[in-house]
């Protein structure tokens, strides 16, 4: 789609998980070409959770990790993942060791 300057607008959904258990997900529209912070800054999530800003956030496009300034098209979607709050492999170990100290 081209806007009347003849600069392509692309549509692009922009996601995020503010908190654990909570989903948000807006469209933005944008004048191409775009990145994806672009993209992150229209959305307003960053107003919205500025606790998401607080360190330089982690972006994707469809679940896969870029950088800010990765070009994006039509019909993506952008997402804004928070930091994590205790390493994969330890929250792993505390699961295994609870279940081990549990009667049976």
């Amino acid at each position: 789609m081209a806007s009347g300057d003849g600069a392509p607008t692309l549509r692009v959904a922009v996601a995020c998980s503010p908190s654990p258990g909570s989903a948000f997900e807006v469209e933005v529209e944008l004048t191409g070409p775009a990145t994806a912070w672009d993209a992150v800054r229209a959305s307003g999530v960053l107003e919205r959770w500025p606790e998401l800003a607080a360190a330089p956030p982690s972006i994707g496009v469809w679940g896969r990790a870029t950088s800010a300034d990765a070009a994006i098209g039509d019909g993506d979607r952008v997402e804004l993942y928070r930091p994590l709050a205790l390493d994969p492999h330890e929250a792993r170990r505390r699961r295994a060791a609870k279940a081990r100290r549990a009667p049976r």
